[in-house]
């Protein structure tokens, strides 16, 4: 008899016992079957830095939207049916409406989002349109954006779900027990973009918490990259016009901060800035050398790596582990801006066949 599946598991019930969950908790599942992303051997970094690097691709753009965002949404969705709320808001460039409007369409919810005008990739906000959400445009930036919904939930019986809501890291906190899962120990270094900061603060926490059972006999050092432009940590104080391609980062006083301080001390790790410039350099080295297509501000992390390791910050042999934050989809824009060559002619067979063989 064939084995059928009365229902789909996803990361909360997978990791329950490191989940604040009850039994009602477990009744009202909203998932969409995320997390189990694929952890992916680089084949070239360590060619590309010259220094003898094990490093591994945690690429979340393989969740259900096509980003991290759906861990951490699959519990904050899941907990607004819980406690009886008729629909969820959040603010937003660009992940977070996609992954909020989809699973509030799953739960039957309303959804609102509230994004900065002209500063979100066109895949996330057809996103946001396709799964039913109502989508406010403002003219101002992501900080604006998230201080009108705060205010809006302190007012209204309408649930938050921007990383401010625990249950976002709760569930984002999942990725690090997958990687030590799939790698039988926790990484060397960590490398992951800061935005918001909400993703570097559920890393630390999962990878303490893993070790605090048992799992795992180490922790690894935290190494997060800001954009240049949208760098407040790196110098220390909020940036008001926050600027860089990497939409999905460009925020200028991020929620976490003081969450993302103390994973980076804890962990005797890093805070950085990379360059735009080398943002693209790292995107175009995945997608044209190691086969992953993923989203610009997915890229600093790898892009950190690199900046590193010319200056020999790691000794060798280390392993280090990079979360890829999106896929490359979300940013057609971007992906279709350089000077690739499209060749139009005739449909010749021996007009093609000189092209390809000369």
């Amino acid at each position: 008899m064939k084995k059928i599946l009365s229902r789909r598991i996803g990361i909360i019930e997978r990791y329950k016992e490191f989940m604040c969950v009850s039994d009602k908790t477990l009744e009202c599942i909203v998932s969409l079957n995320e997390g189990d992303t694929p952890l992916i051997l680089s084949e070239h970094l360590a060619e590309r830095v010259g220094c003898d690097l094990r490093v591994y691709f945690k690429f979340e753009g393989l969740n259900p939207t096509g980003s991290f965002k759906d861990r951490g949404m699959t519990f904050a969705v899941t907990n607004a049916v819980e406690e009886g709320k008729k629909a969820v808001i959040c603010a937003s460039t660009g992940n977070t409406s996609a992954s909020a409007a989809a699973y509030a369409s799953r739960a039957g919810l309303k959804c609102f989002v509230v994004i900065p005008e002209g500063n979100v990739a066109k895949g996330k906000l057809c996103q946001a349109f396709r799964h039913g959400a109502k989508v406010i445009q403002i003219k101002g930036n992501f900080d604006q954006a998230l201080e009108i919904v705060k205010q809006i939930t302190e007012k209204h019986p309408i649930q938050l779900v921007n990383s401010l809501n625990p249950y976002r890291i709760e569930g984002q906190k999942t990725a690090s027990f997958e990687i030590c899962d799939l790698l039988g120990c926790a990484p060397d270094y960590h490398a992951i973009p800061v935005g918001n900061a909400g993703n570097i603060t559920a890393y630390w926490k999962g990878f303490k918490e893993y070790k605090q059972a048992g799992k795992i006999d180490s922790l690894p050092k935290m190494i997060g990259f800001q954009a240049a432009g949208a760098a407040p940590i790196v110098h220390g104080h909020p940036i008001e016009h926050p600027e860089t391609l990497a939409t999905a980062i460009k925020i200028g006083n991020p929620a976490s901060w003081k969450q993302a301080e103390a994973a980076r001390d804890e962990s005797g790790g890093l805070i950085e800035a990379v360059t735009d410039d080398e943002i693209v350099a790292a995107y175009r080295f995945l997608a044209e050398k190691e086969g992953i297509f993923c989203e610009p501000a997915s890229a600093a992390s790898v892009a950190g790596v690199i900046k590193l390791a010319k200056r020999n910050y790691f000794k060798g042999g280390e392993v280090i582990t990079c979360t890829l934050t999106g896929h490359g989809l979300k940013d057609p824009d971007l992906a279709l801006s350089f000077d690739d060559e499209v060749i139009v002619i005739d449909a010749d067979l021996k007009k093609i066949e000189k092209i390809i063989v000369g």
